[in-house]
């Protein structure tokens, strides 16, 4: 595995995003989904203050349309596409062959549907394995990482799913050929979309 790196997700407040960056993020992640409370429109960011941060950025997408996400990928010049709803392999193939990197999350429960994800082999980048629940992330839950055993697809992963501070260990002790880093969310909040920045440094200090 190559170093580990560090998605912050749900960012959307300009001085949030500079201290997680400055904390040592890689990747912030700016969800694109009105229903979310992290929506990237109920702070105070915009395309201009994305574009000159110095870190990838992630756009997070959920059954969008396909003309809504290239609109927005070309105004915040993202790095990445996430899709965390029900996107067809057709839907992904679609971005990939408009030039996009794509990352596709999973809900994972208590078994890997393997035969699904190689549906998607072909047509992303990345898979994002997160907890099942009743909302398109952030329910705050970790799933049980023993099931990644299963894993032996060609893609790398990121891990995401209720992590927090006192996951850092556990983290760090978490080996698979594939995995590429961690997806940090609601567990590093004061409340949805406003991080603790000096959480997250800890984490990655503790790597």
């Amino acid at each position: 595995m190559k170093q580990m790196k560090i998605k912050v997700c749900g960012m959307n407040n300009k001085q949030d995003i500079t201290n997680v960056v400055s904390a040592g993020a890689n990747l912030i992640g700016l969800i694109f989904y009105d229903k979310s409370p992290r929506s990237a429109d109920k702070g105070d960011v915009d395309a201009d203050f994305v574009k000159q941060l110095a870190v990838s950025i992630v756009g997070v997408f959920v059954n969008e349309n396909i003309n809504t996400v290239t609109k927005i990928a070309q105004d915040y010049d993202l790095d990445y596409l996430q899709l965390h709803g029900d996107e067809s392999p057709e839907y992904c193939s679609e971005l990939k062959n408009k030039g996009y990197k794509v990352w596709k999350a999973f809900s994972v429960a208590e078994t890997l549907d393997k035969e699904k994800l190689k549906n998607y082999e072909d047509v992303v980048d990345y898979y994002l394995f997160d907890t099942k629940g009743i909302n398109y992330g952030g329910n705050g839950r970790k799933f049980n990482w023993d099931v990644l055993d299963e894993y032996n697809l060609s893609k790398p992963f990121f891990l995401s799913g209720g992590l927090s501070l006192s996951d850092a260990q556990e983290v760090s002790n978490f080996v698979h050929e594939r995995f590429w880093g961690v997806d940090l969310n609601s567990g590093f909040e004061q409340s949805p979309g406003q991080k603790k920045a000096n959480e997250i440094e800890e984490f990655i200090n503790n790597m």
